[in-house]
């Protein structure tokens, strides 16, 4: 029960904008107990998802705070760029490191309706560990 709960916090500290590597995370966990490996899925995609939604409310707040015009900064505008062309759709790239903080404080910041907005990020996260999850049962011969 307390590697989930490690596992939850680090996945969701991981997607705010606080560096983190919660795949190393995983492997350990996955590792060490591979017959938890459904509950160690679910609980670090719930936990990234909560944390890109930390993000993604401070994209909305921020707003507040910050004009259109002071968004100019090359990364913002590779973020934004990503976001205009491929809508919501973006989000699923929300697991990226670095673009993907971006991409859900962006998506807050210009009002991306929420409940799609978390979950294409959801769906993104889950894809990304299921791949690390089904690399290392293969790894472990399980």
């Amino acid at each position: 029960m307390t590697s989930l709960w490690l596992m939850f916090s680090g996945a969701f500290l991981a997607a705010t904008l606080l560096p983190g590597g919660s795949e190393v995370l995983l492997v350990a966990l996955l590792n060490q107990s591979p017959s938890f490996w459904l509950e160690l899925l679910i609980v670090a995609s719930v936990g990234n998802t909560l944390g890109a939604i930390t993000s993604y409310a401070l994209g909305r707040a921020g707003r507040l705070a910050k004009d259109p015009q002071d968004i100019q900064r090359r990364q913002y505008r590779y973020a934004i760029a990503w976001i205009e062309k491929y809508g919501m759709w973006a989000l699923l790239l929300s697991w990226l490191p670095i673009i993907g903080d971006l991409l859900c404080l962006l998506a807050g910041w210009l009002k991306i309706p929420v409940v799609p907005a978390v979950f294409f990020m959801f769906i993104g996260k889950l894809i990304r560990y299921s791949v690390i999850v089904l690399l290392m049962m293969y790894t472990l011969e399980i």
